[in-house]
Parts: structure tokens; C-alpha cells; sequence
């Protein structure tokens, strides 16, 4: 499930001659006139109390389904934390008419996607379906609404219990800085105050909780009364009014629930806190004010305040941290503004070794700074400019349509709320940001928190106390059998049988939205796709080679390439160049994979001719910046060194590096290592460029409101400046070379979860078999209802999921299962692991075969909806030279599959006894375990993949 902000970062458009929002809420109707793009809705109120709002978008044939209840962690208790995020779990298993684990299943046999989140003030949850299975969507939704808390099972609440720990574990227990917000939270709101714990909830209130507890917070906070349901897509108003009374107008309304005033907090005087964290390589400082809740002015004003004092070259934070001192590589403020309280927050990562006094001494060094300078209206305006291209951005999809419109729904009182949001963003001005600087952040109190690694407390900022950080123990795991009730579930009345699932008719047809293909002179191929919905464009520029143009000796001047090109032109300094970009609204990245260099934009259409001509100064004009070179590297340098307390990055780099061997540059990472980047000179940044960059293997991708004319007019200066070259790309050996099971464990002390990576290499994305290979995969791991999610999260509760792949591309990649699952559950995890794809090979039933074809062919009505997922499909028919129907190809593997050629694929394609199991963490208490397992070898590894002797571990 994942989590959302209280505000959705969806910003809206300066220029509101671009916008239209048409309103109709009962009879009354307001409308800002206006011809170019309309978010048109309509507002009414069931009987029952329940707020709908409709949205009509019959661009592609889906529609998606959010309902948002007005219930966060804020309606919370002390003691009895986490609830509603644990609520959120719950209705995901079972309702009187939905079998246990079936809502996922239904959905994505629809060929629809789902999931909900939770959040400090509010819970929302969604589906996209294509638009025949709306009735079904209707269905599902209702019947937890009002129809779950009878099916609330002893088994299936502990079951959950462990599935919310193993993610509070994941996300927070085993991540370097974890427990920051629980340390600020705790220090910032006084014990009662809704923010003062976390959504995730206290280990031992999870572990407390009860199903009457449940029942009770149900009851209270899950009525239609205090719930928003939005309807977006394609559908007919008075057919969805009609199911909307159907399925949800007869669900009773439950206790009333007032709504909670602000309660924004002061403090008295600063705090002062240190930790040592278990998973940190370099030190941490957090410095928190507290503000005031969303919606006022003040909050408009403080985010300009953060962008400004930390976001670009220009910012203060970022002159005096980064640029003078070279305390960190990365500076970070926001101001979040919730539904009842605000706080500003100041992060900076140091880099390896930083002391924290000196990072504080420096953010007020840069506080100096700008009240020194104040603040310019080209400020201002810099920060306004992207707020266009980010609202469009934000409205791309029916989804992101749903969530504005639900959450402007519940906290403003209004879906059209977005005119006044709009309207406050515009009337921001410089001495608003002065003003709110003076009023909350100068010579006020603050929360200041030290993260450093364990044993480096000489790191920490002086007069800081210990924060009370709880820690969970590691024991050894006792299964746990819970019993249910042998009584019958006592049924809901109800108006109609709604035990009898709806039909769905016709699923909408295969419709692959129209492409244009043209070569310019310098050999560059351009790829293009017209999408009209809004007036916007994403583009992407792939130069073939990347990570495999690299030195096995000299690793990772691929990666800084793509860093030091973006730190200014010939003619343009780093801070001119950034700016020059924030003032078109544009976004352009540059970043390494393992087979290309990719240049990727979003911008307005109107300004695409500007945005194509910097991306011409930063391909044909680079500037070589030294002091900016000597920035990157320090920070990559960092970069690294951090990475080596995320388990998941260490499990990665040393599957990598077993399964592709020493002789193959992908057994080694693209970032590079901290000796192979110490080495790295700007000439040899020089060398790469003057030898790899060429029309002649790049390719370039447009999606928008732009057709093939235009772009190729936009492209003409880079077609007649950048002259082809020859460039030969390297080609490594890789075998699968592989004849027995092999366990790698890597120790990471005192670990709470364990990274499991499984696999060996396969097969390429061109081999014949590897389409046919992702469907055979799509029962046993490809989904949430994947046979080994299923087994590890939903009946064993062991991890918060479980997954299993192929990875290709023209180079051989790899069959992958993994996990991160409770430490004292590892042994048994592996086990299920291996005994699932050993039984998988066995075949599968008719029923699951068919599930697994509804859910990949139906689900393609929600292909090409927005411009991104249409920029993915360019590039993938342009990179395997796939023909633009592509996806026709796909859906005759898929319907033409047999439950014969499925079970020869697994037997071809899966060995689990030829395979590389590489475990990540706690070897004291998990490594001996495996020595009894039956594996051929079981071997110690460190985090580089190099075996190590029992000796040298603490055991």
C-alpha cells in the first residue's frame, strides 16, 4: 500500500488562461470561460451523506474509482496507533461477498490495477479498469464499505498485524535515517496531539491491537457520511448515477464525525537529539520549525521560502553548504502544511566524515546570506514558471484527476477549490517570503535532530540529548495458530442478492494510438506519437552504449557524464543554465543505464523550440566545469559509501556481481566505486565524449500536442550541428554457466529484515521465448496475486511483498525471485522460495491460465493513457526495432497460450537447483541455518561480493 501527502503534488497553472474548471453541484452552476482545457465535474450528496463527484474523460476507455475517508492516524489514540493504516490492510482481504484475497484478483482479471494509502490526515483508495468492468469496480467498493466487518477474522487480523510490521520494518527499521520522523514528530507535537506518532504506528500497538478495537474504529470513521467517492473516465453520467445508487445508496450512515480544527503548536525553546543509526554511513541533520496548517497564506508563502533558500545554484543553503564548504552535495527544505498543523524542515545528508556542528553553523551562515540579499521577483517568478507544467503533469491521467478532485473535496470542501489554490500560488509575492521567514524560521525555536553512524558520536552536533529510539529485538520465530470462529458470517441485508458478481459485457478493443517514424541526415532516428489531451510534450534522447561503453578499469565515467553535461554550457554557467530551464517551466535530466545515455524533457508546447535548443548546448556544448567536476565526484563518492548500509543496494550489486562474472561490466555498478571515481579525471570525461556521443546511435522520442512537421522543424539546428561518428559498442561474454545451488549470505548486523535475491541469467528481450517467458512468470510472481505473494504475505505474513521476474534486453538478463522478509523468518522464506518454483514446473490449472490472460490483455486499455507510458512504448519499439503494432504481437502470445507450452516454458526457463541465492542480512542469528538446508555451497560474502572467512564475522 503506499503513502500519501496530506496535499497532493499536483500545482496549478500561473497562466489561467490555460485552464477551465466548470463546476455543477446540484442546480447551481459556476464557470471560468475560457477555450483551451476544462476540468469539467459535477457534485452531488446521496441520501446516506455520502460526497460524489463525477468526471467525464473519454479519451481512453477506463475509468478509475477513488474514495477518500475523511480518517487518518490523526483520529487516532495514544496507544492505539497505526489503526487506520492497518484498516487500510484489512480491506483488502474480505467482505461478505468478496472471498478472502479476491479483491485483487477481480480487479486484475478485469484487467484493472488497484491500491490505497494512508496518510496523516486522510485514506484513500482506487481502481483503473477498463470501462466495461465499472459495475464490478462499483461492486467490490460498496461491499467494503458496508458490508466488511462481519468477515474481520482472528486469522486474517494477525495475519495482517505481521504484514504492517514487516513494512514498518522495511521502510523503517532497515533504511539508514529511518527513525527521524518518529524522533521529530515525538518532539515536535506535545503526547495527544494527532501528529505526535507516526502513520505507521507503534510496533507495540500493532502488536496489541484487537479486532474489537477494529470493529470500533470501522464503525466509526468508515460510513458513507464521511467518505468522498470520484468517478473519472470514460462512462455515461446517468448509467453511473444509477450504479452509484445501487450499490452504495442503501449503505447506512454511521456516527458523525466532526470535522478537527487546526491545532498548529509552538515550542517553547529548541531541542536537541542524537542517534546512532544502525544503518547510516554518514551523518544526518535535521533542523524543523513549526508552522501552520494548509490553505493559508502563510503556507503558500513558506514553500516559496523553501524552494528559494535551498533549491538551485542561486539558493543560499546550497552557496554556502555545497559550493563553499563542501559540507554536503545535496540540500533539501520544504514546508508541509497539513490539514491541522505545518512544519518546515531543513535535511542535509553531510558528506563522509562532516561533523553536524558544522552543518548547523553553516545553515545559519546561509541564513545570513539571505537576509543579506532578501529576495528578487525573478525569484518569484522562477518558482511560479514550473507550476504550469507540473499541474498539467499532475491532471495526465484519470487517476491523478480522481485524487485532486477527491482530496480538494475533503479538506477544502469544494473539487473546484483548485481556482482558489491556483489564485493564492499567483498573489505569493517577495515580501510574503520575507515576512513568513521573520515570523517562523528567524531566531525561532526549532527541532534539530543527529543521525550518525554507529560508534560516531563525535559527529553529532554539541548539546544534543539521546533520543529514546525503540529498537525491535530479533527472536527467534514462533508460529503462531490462530483459530476462527466455526460460526456462519452473519449477512448484511441488502436490496438485491449482492452475492452475484456483475457481468462485464465487452472488453473495450485493442486501439494502439497512431506513430510516425523519420531518420534525420546525421543517421538520428525520431520516433513520434500525437497526444492532443494536453499542451504538453515528453521527449527522450537515447544514446546507445551507456554503462557498456565503460572500462571494467576506469568504471564509471558513463555515469559522471551524464552529471557533468548538465552543469552549464560554453555559454552559459551551471546557475544560468538551471535557471534558464526553470523559466521555460521545463524539466530535462540527463542519467546513465546500463546500455545508453538518456536525455529526457517535459515541456510546454509552446516552448519546446527553446527547450530543443538548450538541449543542443548541453549535447554540443559542454563546459567542462572543474569546480563543478570536483563537486560531482564528491558527491557520487558519498553516493557510494551510503549505499552500503541499504541492504537492498548491497543485495543488487553482489547478485550482479555473482551471476555476470568479473569479465562483464554489469557485474559491476554503473555509479562506479569509491576508488574507480577517486581515479576518474575530467579528461576522461573528454575522452568518452569526443569518442561515444553520435547521431549515428541515438535515437529520439516525442509524445505530446506536436506532430511530425513540427518536430522536425523543432530538431532542424540539431540535425545540421551534430555530425555522425563512428562508435563501436563493446560486447562482453555472459553464460549461464551455472550447475547448483548456491547460498551467498552478506552480514549487515543486527539486521531486522532480510534482502533475498534468487535467480541466474537468462534469456535477452529478443529471444523468441521471452514474452511468452513474462506470462508464463505472471501466476507465480508477476502480481500481487502471485502464487509466492500470496504464500509469504497473505498467508505467512512474513513480508509487506513478493516477487518474481525476467529482466532482459539485447543483452542476456536474468530470472529474478525476491523479497525482503522478517529476519527470523529467512530460512523458511528461501525455502518457500525454492519449493514454489520447483512445484511451479508442475504446471498450472486452467483457471489460473485464464486469470493470467484476462489480466495482461484487458489490462492494455490502460496502456496508453498518458504521455509517459506512450514515450515507454516509443522506446521500446525503437530499441528492439519492434513494429509500431507491436502490442498486437503480444496478445496473440498471450491468447494463443496453452497450458502445455506453459509448463515447457517453466521447465525450460526456471532451475531453482541451478540457482544463485544471495541472502543480506543478520548472520548471526540466520547464516547457520542455511548449512542444513540442502544447498550445493553456502558461502559468507562481503558487501562486494567477495567470500569471507567465518572468522572475520561476529557470529
Amino acid at each position: 500500500m503506499f503513502k500519501l501527502p496530506t496535499k497532493l503534488m499536483i500545482l496549478a497553472a500561473l497562466a489561467i488562461s490555460f485552464l477551465t474548471i466548470s463546476c455543477k453541484e446540484s442546480t447551481i452552476e459556476n464557470e471560468v470561460v475560457d477555450t483551451n482545457f476544462s476540468i469539467e465535474f459535477e457534485k452531488y450528496e446521496l441520501e446516506n451523506g455520502l460526497d460524489v463527484v463525477l468526471h467525464q474523460d473519454k479519451s481512453d476507455p477506463i475509468v478509475s474509482l477513488a474514495i477518500q475517508y475523511g480518517v487518518g492516524s490523526n483520529r487516532e489514540k495514544t496507544g492505539r496507533t497505526g489503526f487506520a493504516h492497518l484498516f487500510e490492510h484489512m480491506l483488502f482481504q474480505e467482505s461478505e461477498n468478496v472471498p478472502q484475497d479476491q479483491f485483487f484478483k477481480k480487479i486484475q482479471d478485469a484487467g484493472g490495477t488497484l491500491n490505497g494509502g494512508t496518510w496523516k490526515d486522510g485514506t484513500i483508495y482506487y481502481e483503473i479498469v477498463p470501462n466495461n468492468a465499472l459495475e464490478t469496480i462499483m461492486w467490490l467498493e460498496s461491499d467494503r464499505m458496508g458490508f466488511l466487518i462481519n468477515t474481520v477474522t482472528e486469522s486474517a487480523f494477525y495475519n495482517q498485524q505481521e504484514v504492517v510490521q514487516n513494512e514498518k520494518r522495511q521502510r523503517v527499521d532497515n533504511n539508514p535515517y529511518g527513525h527521524t520522523g518518529w524522533v521529530i514528530d515525538k518532539n515536535m507535537y506535545p503526547e495527544g496531539h494527532p501528529y505526535n506518532w507516526q502513520v505507521i504506528g507503534e510496533l507495540v500497538d500493532l502488536q496489541n491491537a484487537t479486532i474489537d478495537d477494529v470493529k470500533e474504529f470501522y464503525n466509526k470513521y468508515y460510513g458513507p457520511n464521511n467518505a468522498t467517492l470520484v468517478l473519472a473516465g470514460d462512462f455515461e453520467k446517468v448509467d453511473a448515477k444509477a450504479l452509484i445508487e445501487k450499490y452504495f445508496g442503501e449503505i447506512k450512515r454511521r456516527e458523525e464525525v466532526a470535522p478537527l480544527e487546526p491545532q498548529p503548536v509552538t515550542i517553547a525553546e529548541s531541542k536537541r537529539l542524537y542517534h546512532e543509526d544502525n544503518f547510516a554511513t554518514t551523518p544526518q541533520l535535521n533542523m524543523v520549525w513549526p508552522t501552520l496548517q494548509q490553505y493559508e497564506d502563510d503556507a503558500y508563502a513558506l514553500d516559496f521560502l523553501a524552494e528559494i533558500l535551498s533549491s538551485g545554484k542561486k539558493a543560499p543553503l546550497y552557496k554556502v553548504l555545497v559550493k563553499e564548504k563542501d559540507l554536503t552535495s545535496r540540500t533539501t527544505a520544504y514546508n508541509n502544511s497539513q490539514e491541522l498543523a505545518g512544519a518546515f524542515h531543513i535535511v542535509i545528508t553531510a558528506n563522509n566524515g562532516k561533523n553536524l556542528n558544522d552543518v548547523e553553523a553553516a545553515i545559519m551562515e546561509a541564513f545570513t546570506m539571505f537576509e543579506k540579499d532578501g529576495v528578487t521577483d525573478r525569484d518569484v517568478e522562477r518558482i511560479k514558471a514550473g507550476l504550469e507544467t507540473s499541474f498539467y503533469n499532475g491532471i495526465s491521467s484519470v487517476l491523478g484527476k480522481s485524487f485532486q478532485l477527491a482530496i480538494y473535496n475533503n479538506f477544502a470542501g469544494d473539487p473546484g477549490f483548485i481556482e482558489t489554490d491556483i489564485e493564492n500560488i499567483k498573489k505569493v509575492t517577495k515580501e510574503d517570503v520575507m515576512r513568513v521567514y521573520n515570523k517562523y524560521i528567524k531566531d525561532m525555536p526549532f527541532i534539530m535532530t543527529s543521525f550518525v553512524p554507529k560508534g560516531k558520536l563525535e559527529l553529532v552536533a554539541d548539546n544534543s540529548e539521546k533520543a529514546p529510539v525503540v529498537e525491535e529485538e530479533i527472536k527467534e520465530n514462533v508460529a503462531k495458530t490462530v483459530e476462527d470462529s466455526k460460526e456462519e458470517i452473519a449477512k448484511t441485508p441488502s436490496n438485491f442478492d449482492r452475492s452475484v458478481e456483475p457481468g462485464q459485457g465487452v472488453s473495450p478493443k485493442l486501439n494502439i494510438p497512431g506513430s510516425w517514424t523519420s531518420t534525420l541526415d546525421n543517421g538520428m532516428k525520431i520516433y513520434g506519437m500525437e497526444q492532443n489531451e494536453i499542451p504538453t510534450v515528453n521527449f527522450s534522447l537515447v544514446i546507445e552504449g551507456g554503462h557498456l561503453l565503460d572500462d571494467i578499469n576506469n568504471n564509471g565515467v558513463a555515469n559522471l557524464m551524464t552529471d557533468i553535461m548538465m552543469e552549464g554550457t560554453v555559454n552559459k554557467t551551471p546557475a544560468e543554465l538551471e535557471e534558464e530551464i526553470e523559466m521555460l517551466g521545463a524539466d530535462i535530466n540527463m542519467y546513465t543505464t546500463n546500455e545508453s545515455i538518456v536525455i529526457r524533457g517535459n515541456t510546454l508546447v509552446r516552448n519546446l523550440d527553446k527547450t530543443i535548443a538548450l538541449i543542443e548546448e548541453i549535447l554540443l556544448q559542454p563546459r567542462w566545469d572543474e569546480e563543478e567536476f570536483a563537486r560531482i565526484k564528491t558527491r557520487t563518492i558519498n553516493e557510494i559509501k551510503r549505499s552500503d548500509a541499504d541492504p537492498s543496494t548491497v543485495a543488487g550489486r553482489v547478485y550482479n556481481k555473482l551471476l555476470y562474472g568479473k569479465d562483464h561490466i554489469f557485474s559491476y555498478p554503473t555509479v562506479g566505486t569509491v576508488a574507480s571515481v577517486e581515479a576518474i579525471t575530467i579528461d576522461h570525461l573528454k575522452d568518452f565524449y569526443a569518442k561515444n556521443f553520435s547521431p549515428s546511435i541515438s535515437k529520439f522520442h516525442i509524445v505530446g500536442k506536436i506532430n511530425k512537421d513540427k518536430t522536425l522543424a523543432s530538431l532542424s539546428n540539431l540535425n545540421k550541428n551534430w555530425a555522425a561518428k563512428e562508435v563501436t559498442i563493446p560486447e562482453f561474454p555472459i553464460e549461464n554457466n551455472r550447475e547448483k545451488a548456491s547460498l551467498y549470505f552478506v552480514d549487515i548486523p543486527d539486521a531486522k529484515q532480510s534482502v533475498i535475491n534468487i535467480g541466474y541469467i537468462s534469456m535477452p528481450r529478443t529471444s523468441k521465448d521471452f514474452y511468452p517467458a513474462e506470462v508464463m512468470n505472471y501466476k507465480l510472481g508477476g502480481s500481487f496475486s502471485g502464487n509466492v505473494n500470496l504464500i509469504l504475505r497473505e498467508e505467512k505474513g512474513y513480508t509487506y511483498g513478493a516477487r518474481t521476474n525476467f529482466s532482459g534486453s539485447k543483452i542476456p538478463g536474468t530470472f529474478t525471485a525476491s523479497s525482503s522478509v522478517r529476519t527470523n523468518t529467512t530460512g523458511e522464506s528461501v525455502q518457500i522460495f525454492k519449493d514454489q518454483i520447483e512445484k511451479y514446473k508442475e504446471g498450472i490449472s486452467e483457471e489460473d491460465l485464464e486469470f493470467t490472460k484476462n489480466a495482461l490483455v484487458k489490462s492494455n486499455a490502460r496502456r496508453f493513457e498518458t504521455q509517459r507510458s506512450l514515450l515507454g512504448m516509443l522506446q521500446e519499439m525503437s530499441t528492439y526495432n519492434l513494429p509500431s503494432n507491436y502490442i498486437e504481437g503480444e496478445e496473440s502470445t498471450i491468447n494463443n497460450m496453452t497450458l502445455e507450452q506453459h509448463k515447457q516454458l517453466a521447465n525450460t526457463y526456471l532451475d531453482e537447483s541451478k540457482m544463485a541465492y544471495v541472502i543480506v542480512g543478520d548472520a548471526a542469528t540466520q547464516f547457520a541455518q542455511f548449512k542444513d538446508m540442502g544447498f550445493d555451497e553456502v558461502k559468507l560474502m562481503d558487501k562486494e561480493g567477495e567470500e569471507v572467512k567465518l572468522d572475520d564475522v561476529k557470529m
